[in-house]
C-alpha cells in the first residue's frame, strides 16, 4: 500500500505538537515536573491556554507524551548502542546498553527521574497507551539480549522446583507478557541483574551514593561483572 502524504494541515499540527512537547520538556527541566502547567508552555510559546487545548486535553495528557517520548529516547540510545556491536557480541552488547542507560541517566538527570523516579503528585502512566508502549519498547531491549543469551548460551539458573511457588507463579506470568521463551529460573536471574543496574544507577543520579562515593564508574565496572558472572559470559568482556 502506497503512504498517503501528510497534508500541509497535518504537517502544521504534529510541527506545533512537537514544539509544545519541547517546551514542556525545558520546563519540566527547569522548574520541575511539579511546576509545569499549560498556561506556562502557552506562554513561551506566544499562544493562548485555549489554543493550547487544540493539542492536548490537560496538563497530565502532555506529561503522558512527554514520557511517551522520552521512553523512546532513551530506547533508541540503548539501540544505537547495541546495534554499533556485532549479533553475536552478545556479552559486549549487553554491557553497552548498561552503559548507555547509565550515561543517558547522568545526562538527563530530571528525565530519568520523571520516568525511574517518583511521579509527580497525582500523576501516574496509564496502564495502556502511548507511554506504556513505550515503556514495553524500552524494557524489551533488555528482555530481548537476555532472551539472545538464553538461546545461544543458556546461563545457569534454579529449577522451578527450587523456587518459592508464590515467586515461580510471578516469573512465569511475566515471561508469558514478554512473550519470554526464558524458564522461571532464568527470569529471575535477569530480574537479578536488572535490580543491580537499576539500583545502582538510581542511586548514583539521585545522590544517595554521596555518602560514600565521589566517582561510582568502578562500582558500576564491578556490578557489570557481577551481572557478567551470573549471565554465564566472561567478565573479562566488560
Amino acid at each position: 500500500m502506497v503512504a498517503v502524504p501528510a497534508t500541509r494541515r497535518e504537517r502544521l499540527r504534529d510541527a506545533t505538537l512537537a514544539e509544545i512537547k519541547a517546551t514542556a520538556r525545558r520546563q519540566l527541566v527547569a522548574n520541575g515536573a511539579e511546576a509545569l502547567s499549560l498556561r506556562g508552555v502557552a506562554r513561551e510559546m506566544g499562544m493562548t491556554a485555549p489554543a493550547l487545548y487544540r493539542y492536548v486535553d490537560s496538563r497530565d495528557d502532555l506529561l503522558v507524551a512527554v514520557v511517551a517520548d522520552l521512553y523512546d529516547e532513551v530506547t533508541a540510545a540503548l539501540r544505537e548502542a547495541v546495534d554499533a556491536l556485532p549479533p553475536e557480541a552478545i556479552g559486549p552488547r549487553l554491557v553497552a546498553a548498561s552503559s548507555r542507560l547509565r550515561e543517558w541517566a547522568r545526562e538527563h538527570r530530571t528525565e530519568f527521574g520523571l520516568l525511574f523516579g517518583s511521579p509527580p503528585p497525582g500523576f501516574a502512566v496509564p496502564a495502556q497507551g502511548p507511554a506504556h508502549e513505550a515503556s514495553r519498547r524500552f524494557g524489551l531491549v533488555f528482555a530481548d539480549l537476555f532472551a539472545q543469551l538464553w538461546r545461544e548460551r543458556p546461563f545457569p539458573h534454579a529449577p522451578v522446583e527450587d523456587l518459592d511457588p508464590r515467586l515461580a507463579r510471578q516469573l512465569e506470568a511475566y515471561a508469558e507478557s514478554l512473550g519470554s521463551p526464558l524458564p522461571p529460573g532464568a527470569i529471575a536471574v535477569f530480574l537479578e541483574c536488572w535490580v543491580r543496574l537499576y539500583g545502582l544507577v538510581c542511586m548514583e543520579v539521585f545522590g544517595h551514593l554521596r555518602f560514600a562515593l565521589d566517582d561510582a564508574e568502578p562500582m558500576f565496572t564491578d556490578m557489570l561483572r557481577t551481572n557478567a558472572r551470573a549471565l554465564g559470559f566472561d567478565p573479562d568482556e566488560v
